[in-house]
């Protein structure tokens, strides 16, 4: 962490920050719904403030696609800001403009004006447009990096402005990279990594970046039956990727070193004709799968081995529920994977916790995220990152600071 800027080294007082933020929540009627991702950011927004500097915060909301949408305004983020820092909070109907600009000239230390939409202008999302960059530039000293969830992308707000101003990573951004780098700085060994989903896409460059750096590799979901299928089983009506067939075969052969980590493919599965609460199912070993069943969970004997394995790690990273978490019925591995983890960590276990889906079965089913050592907010960011890609807008900061 030594090679980046870090807010806590950056002489604030009396300076106009520009805080680029990774809020991006769900609004409802006007109304914020979860307002965990702005929680988040509060460390940063206060140690801002608290250092007699004025605030501008900036971040985008949904995919407006460069156009005005009512319903992606930043506008009901106002009065959450209001009362989270307990100070009043200014709103710039644009991000950039004559009004904007007067406004951001007119803070004080210690005030906060909050930026309408970023994805609002077409200049954010066109990495070229510098013009866009240099007016948000134009409204501050210094400016920070809190959106780690949005690092992965070259965008104005991202990679432009840090290029134009003296450029941090916020508290927020920090914590993940702090965190997530745990992963691949000197982790306790054995290191598992449990990775499911439905893309192999996003996945794979994961799942290769810890074949060197990992012992053990437990698969679920729609990749678990990707690679059933490369093992030269008929996985059914079952979610799954044929063009991958090949590069899952690949990894499987990998996966044979002696110096490489172990890649764990389901040997049984819970099966049923569809996904439904009342669904019958049955769990089968893959030899047995045929006709129209599909695969929506890991089976007994798969999880019992997965569970051996999470209770001797002491670095585990994990991405995605084992099975099709929204129904009830499918979703008893993630169940008892995340007691799994949780007792692991309880025990001295690093544990890395992220994805959106990952997030959502715990809030779903009620299992606590303090029961991990971090969760990440971030979701291919994280991908990103701990595939081993560098991301654009943390490599701008590198290559500013050295």
């Amino acid at each position: 962490m030594s090679a980046y800027p870090l807010l806590k080294n950056a002489d604030l007082t009396g300076k106009k920050v520009l805080l680029r933020a990774g809020f991006d929540v769900p609004i409802e009627d006007g109304k914020v719904q979860d307002t965990t991702r702005i929680e988040a950011m509060v460390p940063t927004m206060k140690y801002i403030l608290d250092s007699r500097a004025a605030l501008i915060i900036m971040a985008h909301q949904g995919r407006p696609k460069a156009k005005v949408v009512p319903e992606m305004s930043q506008k009901p983020l106002v009065p959450v800001l209001k009362q989270l820092l307990g100070i009043n909070v200014d709103f710039a109907e644009r991000c950039v403009g004559e009004e904007t600009k007067t406004k951001a000239a007119a803070l004080q230390p210690g005030q906060v004006l909050l930026l309408e939409n970023l994805r609002f202008e077409p200049g954010e999302k066109q990495e070229k447009d510098s013009a866009f960059a240099e007016q948000l530039a134009a409204l501050a000293d210094i400016y920070v990096n809190d959106a780690f969830t949005n690092s992965h992308r070259d965008h104005a707000s991202m990679t432009g402005v840090p290029k134009l101003l003296p450029g941090y990573l916020g508290l927020q951004a920090q914590q993940e990279v702090e965190n997530l780098s745990k992963a691949f700085d000197r982790p306790g060994h054995p290191v598992t990594l449990i990775v499911s989903g439905v893309k192999m896409e996003t996945k794979v460059p994961v799942i290769e970046n810890f074949l060197t750096r990992a012992d053990h590799i437990l698969l679920g979901g729609g990749i678990a039956n990707t690679f059933i299928a490369a093992s030269g089983y008929d996985v059914g009506t079952s979610l799954y990727e044929e063009q991958w067939v090949e590069k899952a075969q690949e990894i499987m052969l990998e996966s044979d070193s002696d110096k490489n980590a172990t890649v764990h493919v389901p040997t049984d599965a819970v099966l049923a004709t569809e996904p439904a609460e009342n669904a019958v199912k049955v769990d089968l070993p893959v030899e047995n799968i045929a006709g129209d069943m599909a695969i929506y969970d890991i089976g007994v004997r798969t999880l019992e081995q997965y569970l051996q394995i999470i209770q001797q790690s002491r670095t585990i990273v994990w991405n995605g529920p084992l099975g099709l978490h929204e129904f009830n019925r499918f979703s008893h591995a993630t169940k008892r994977v995340a007691e799994a983890i949780a007792a692991a960590t309880k025990n001295g276990a690093i544990s890395i916790v992220g994805g959106g889906d990952t997030l959502d079965f715990h809030e779903r089913y009620g299992y606590s995220l303090e029961a991990y050592t971090f969760v990440s907010t971030a979701g291919g960011a994280m991908m990103d990152f701990i595939s081993g890609k560098k991301l654009p807008a943390l490599e701008v900061l590198l290559k500013k600071s050295n």
